[in-house]
């Protein structure tokens, strides 16, 4: 089977306004787009495009409409000059649990007939229904099987931070173990770090009950953090922005990492 499951943390850490730092245990499934349905469906608890204790929605990535993942992301790089077939497509996220889903953070990764990672796409998520595709294409070129890119933010996602931001985007080749981080800056002063790491077990049914029992709510628990530590910042005068007025009508956008 091509699909595993990823067993690790979170780390968020803001410096200000409001100093704090808060971790807690998730599990994401990574996923082989043109093998998902196949895999998904010899594994006890795990649906795909049904309900189940943990299931996998379509519309829940890329698109988010009936187009395939495959269509989606190969449409996708065509716009960043990539018009190669591509070998392998994988998604990293987090499914639903018990029918509820919310990621405010899924990867995609790209491989060419060589099986080398040529392109890296972040697909972030607001709590408002909206989400953003940053893209790492590099011309179709390999990259490394660790990087650093930047982006400048573009897509409103705390109503407790403002938009002059920039991304720093840290990557490992998904394989036996995952990382990822995200320094996002404001004004060149660091302003929240964000950091999942993971290890890989068989997506098997006996793994992915233990895992399930484990860490139950995975979503749920996700989407909580995210409006408590909002409150504790409104609270203590956390300075609220608005959706920017040219970002309030569009559901989705996309635009480009760069290589450092």
């Amino acid at each position: 089977m091509s699909s595993q499951i990823y067993i690790g943390q979170v780390m968020h850490q803001r410096f200000f306004p409001m100093a704090y730092r808060f971790q807690y245990g998730v599990f994401s499934l990574r996923v082989d787009v043109d093998s998902v349905e196949t895999d998904l469906q010899s594994v006890k608890g795990l649906g795909f495009n049904r309900f189940n204790l943990v299931s996998l929605y379509s519309q829940d990535y890329g698109a988010r409409s009936d187009k395939s993942w495959r269509d989606w992301f190969t449409e996708l790089m065509a716009d960043y000059g990539i018009d190669e077939h591509f070998e392998r497509i994988e998604l990293v996220c987090m499914p639903r649990y018990l029918g509820f889903s919310f990621n405010p953070l899924a990867m995609w990764y790209g491989y060419n007939k060589n099986r080398e990672l040529i392109a890296v796409v972040a697909e972030v998520s607001n709590t408002f229904g909206q989400w953003h595709h940053y893209v790492l294409a590099n011309a179709g070129q390999p990259l490394d099987d660790r990087l650093t890119a930047t982006a400048d933010k573009v897509f409103h996602v705390s109503p407790f931070m403002n938009m002059n931001c920039e991304y720093r985007f840290r990557f490992n080749r998904p394989d036996e173990n995952y990382r990822l981080a995200i320094y996002e800056t404001e004004d060149s002063k660091p302003l929240l770090n964000a950091i999942q790491v993971g290890k890989a077990v068989d997506l098997n049914s006996k793994n992915l009950i233990k895992v399930a029992a484990q860490l139950p709510l995975n979503s749920l628990k996700v989407i909580f953090m995210i409006h408590w530590w909002a409150l504790k910042i409104w609270l203590k005068g956390g300075k609220f922005h608005r959706t920017p007025k040219h970002l309030e009508d569009i559901d989705y956008s996309h635009t480009e990492m760069k290589l450092c």
